[in-house]
């Protein structure tokens, strides 16, 4: 397993780690398997969405807060009870395919850490694991 720091820089923003995770698959190795994206946090998530027009992740950052706003009278007292319900609505874990030697994503499909009570170093956790099966 490979763990890589993401530094975001807003309180609630996507980050692009496709070719993160991407140059994880390309170290291990493996040809054909599945990779494991992981996201060890309570108020940040991941995702995997469109890439090619940037409005697509301001449109779900919109949504999230209309349905979960910062400005609510939630029980948490800690000041980011919304976060915590936004990550848990993305997320916090990926499964993408990996085809001779390569992501199978979609051709518009990124893989996003979503932050949600930045700015913070947070911590992204990548399995690669082969399909192949080993010999005795």
């Amino acid at each position: 397993m490979k763990t890589f720091k993401v530094k975001t820089h807003s309180r609630a923003e996507f980050v692009d780690v496709t070719g993160t995770v991407q140059h994880a698959v390309a170290q291990s190795g493996v040809s054909d398997g599945l990779c494991y994206v992981y996201v060890p946090h309570t108020t940040a998530g991941i995702t995997i969405n469109e890439s090619a027009d940037p409005a697509v992740q301001a449109d779900i950052l919109d949504k999230l807060e209309e349905l979960a706003p910062r400005s609510h009278r939630y029980r948490h007292l800690e000041g980011n009870a919304d976060s915590h319900i936004k990550a848990s609505l993305m997320g916090s874990s990926a499964m993408i395919p990996i085809e001779s030697g390569r992501l199978t994503l979609g051709t518009w499909q990124a893989i996003y850490f979503c932050e949600f009570d930045g700015p913070r170093s947070r911590s992204l956790l990548v399995q690669v694991v082969s399909s192949r099966q080993q010999s005795e």
